[in-house]
């Protein structure tokens, strides 16, 4: 990870190109979160070949305008990101969950803030009209999808 990196949101990360020596290969296309630690792991990249490829978080430079790799072989073929995928939660997964702390409803995940390190710094969460920044300590917790009888 890029030392100058700040901390930076899902949309951000999700928004910026991937390249390799200037080339764009590819664009994130989701962010996967540990399950257990909610530390980023890695970005679902998809290529220009259409391939989803899974990028390992600890391996991408991360500026101001690219997430940039030293070298193709980062990007992992898609068994690997099926493999990464199955031991994670996707940001878009996420998305829209209801975000508890100690079984209180705080509001419903609209994005997530990663720090330099991969870190879960904070949640943005939307209550009331308004979105909310809300520290990530460990305590919070997203709420099962719901699923629709339609």
């Amino acid at each position: 990870m890029a030392a100058g990196m700040s901390e930076r949101s899902g949309v951000e990360l999700l928004g910026l190109p991937v390249r390799l020596h200037g080339l764009q290969l590819g664009q994130p296309s989701d962010l996967l979160l540990d399950r257990e630690t909610m530390r980023a792991v890695g970005i679902d990249v998809v290529c220009g070949d259409e391939a989803h490829r899974f990028l390992p978080f600890a391996t991408a430079a991360i500026s101001d305008d690219a997430i940039t790799i030293t070298s193709p072989l980062v990007l992992l073929e898609v068994d690997e990101l099926a493999f990464y995928r199955s031991r994670s939660f996707t940001l878009r997964s996420l998305r829209g969950r209801p975000v508890e702390r100690r079984g209180t409803r705080v509001g419903t995940l609209h994005d997530v803030v990663i720090a330099p390190d991969g870190e879960l710094a904070a949640v943005l969460v939307e209550r009331d009209g308004s979105t909310e920044r809300v520290p990530f300590d460990g305590k919070l917790r997203f709420a099962p999808e719901r699923r629709s009888a339609a």
